[in-house]
């Protein structure tokens, strides 16, 4: 018989954090990682007026990160399982440490590309292990958590980067040492943190890119993949284009223009998914097809109209409905594999919403430098509208 794992010393176990406090912690660090992703954001300006890149160019480092953190999801995300939470949010404490450091040295695009990419594999190597830890520890609170921490992290982020920009000196470096301080302090506490699995063999194994989607939920995908594809092509203009557009709706050259459009989106968002999380999600994805197809509406009249109260008016609905239908989506897709079919599943639906976020973003970005800001946001909205009435059209037809 092998030998049973030894437990720990007493020494060890009393200076691990109990589990409440472990359950902040790792909110914490969920915040913090978003917020250092959306941070970048309102600086995206600055850059281009000191370097002279494109629009193109600004989503591709935009991009860059999405495509990253998507690798990162496929290869990493059963990596805790066998190696243990503890040491797998280390590591990716440790990259996003040298992806900020990155950011705050920059002198050139291919810096800010090599700080994304690294961003990105840091974001998606903790975005799978710190979901898991959430759950480990508190089922319930967890569940909610993993749904609302990404959303608050991203609004910190632009808010609070946009912020220190427009009213603090050194708006490309002072970010940078604000967010490396609280992850070096925050990487000090995570040394105490509590293992919540064993580590066992197969930690290679499981770095094979894996996912599948079960034959009884392919039907189900593809009928989702209209409102989910509105949803996260709408987040992924806003946070490459969105800062530059603010300043061209408001006439103002101010960098919290940007954080204040970025925050509207995804606070409205995680507001929608606490308020829809115990509805009926059939109900609650034709609602929020119809909230996201009036408030892109809204929000395009006031882009071509060059009016802020109808362009953040808009912004708000529309991330009621953003938020709303990732909400309803994830819930429908879960009852529909058994448990062992699950990771595949979501691993694969995420794929699906990862390219959604970047891939469009790229387009506009090319549509910019050919057609401009003005019609390249007016033509992106449409199609985005289109998507939603097709995904409302489906799920009345199916009610």
């Amino acid at each position: 018989m092998p030998a049973p794992a030894l437990a720990p010393s007493a020494p060890a176990a009393a200076r691990r954090l109990p589990s409440r406090a472990a359950f902040a912690l790792v909110v914490a660090l969920v915040i913090t990682f978003m917020a250092a992703s959306s941070a970048p954001s309102p600086l995206y300006a600055l850059y281009r007026e000191a370097w002279g890149f494109s629009a193109l160019v600004l989503t591709v480092v935009f991009s860059s990160y999405a495509f990253a953190l998507l690798a990162a999801l496929l290869v990493f995300g059963a990596l805790s399982d066998h190696l243990g939470r503890r040491a797998v949010i280390l590591a990716a404490l440790v990259l996003e440490i040298g992806a900020v450091a990155l950011f705050w040295q920059a002198g050139s695009v291919g810096w800010l590309i090599a700080a994304r990419v690294l961003q990105g594999i840091a974001t998606g190597m903790a975005t799978s292990v710190m979901s898991a830890m959430l759950l480990d520890l508190n089922p319930v609170r967890g569940a909610l958590f993993n749904s609302l921490s990404p959303m608050i992290g991203m609004a910190v982020g632009a808010l609070g980067a946009s912020a220190l920009v427009q009213f603090a000196p050194e708006p490309m470096h002072l970010v940078y040492e604000v967010l490396l301080v609280a992850l070096v302090l925050q990487a000090l506490l995570a040394l105490r943190l509590p293992d919540t699995v064993t580590p066992r063999p197969g930690a290679w194994a499981s770095m094979v890119p894996r996912a599948h989607v079960p034959p009884p939920a392919r039907a189900l995908v593809m009928r989702l993949m209209p409102l989910n594809t509105a949803g996260w092509a709408l987040g992924g203009f806003y946070l490459s284009l969105g800062p530059t557009l603010a300043r061209l709706v408001t006439g103002r050259a101010t960098p919290l223009a940007g954080g204040v459009l970025i925050a509207t989106l995804v606070l409205t968002g995680a507001a929608a998914m606490y308020v829809v999380r115990q509805r009926p999600a059939r109900r609650v994805l034709r609602a929020s097809a119809a909230l996201l197809a009036v408030g892109l509406a809204v929000t395009l009249f006031g882009v071509h109209a060059q009016q802020a109260v109808p362009f953040f008016g808009g912004t708000v609905v529309a991330g009621m409905g953003f938020g709303a239908s990732f909400n309803a989506a994830v819930r429908s897709l879960v009852p529909v594999a058994t448990p062992h079919e699950r990771a595949g599943l979501m691993s694969s639906f995420f794929v699906l919403s990862y390219l959604a976020f970047s891939v469009p973003a790229i387009l506009a970005g090319l549509a910019v430098g050919t057609f401009g800001l003005h019609a390249t946001t007016l033509g992106y909205g449409l199609v985005l509208v289109t998507l939603a009435v097709l995904a409302w059209k489906t799920t009345h037809e199916r009610a």
